[in-house]
């Protein structure tokens, strides 16, 4: 929360600058990424976490690796990435998911590998309610 914090307040005070296309200086666009940001957090403080992290990309590209349902349902693009194993070696797989196969990955987070029918319902309901 510290580093959200940190980011969203030096945003506010222009770490730069470009000009848009009519000459007006605006605060520059920066590509921030945070890895195992769930680290120690669940529920309540993912999900502040995930608005944080929302209002955050208004102004800026935001790339999070999560294993919470709680942020995942924040973002407005969902990729999943996968190891394989073929011949002796790994590989990783990075694929955008969205409609019912993001619904899907979000009710597997949420209940592990035996998905139901009300896992669905509430990770339709999160991403609903967190677009």
């Amino acid at each position: 929360m510290l580093s959200l914090k940190t980011s969203v307040e030096a945003g506010k005070g222009g770490l730069g600058t470009s000009k848009n296309g009519r000459g007006r200086a605006q605060p520059a666009q920066r590509t921030l990424v945070f890895d195992e940001i769930d680290t120690g957090i669940g529920g309540r403080a993912a999900e502040a976490v995930g608005k944080k992290l929302k209002a955050l990309a208004r102004s800026n590209q935001v790339l999070c690796v999560t294993h919470l349902p709680q942020i995942a349902t924040f973002a407005d693009q969902h990729y999943t990435i996968e190891k394989k194993q073929s011949a002796g070696r790994t590989r990783t797989v990075v694929r955008r998911i969205s409609g019912d196969e993001r619904t899907e990955e979000i009710a597997r987070m949420l209940s592990g590998a035996k998905l139901t029918d009300t896992s669905r319902k509430h990770a339709e309901q999160m991403l609903k309610a967190n677009a």
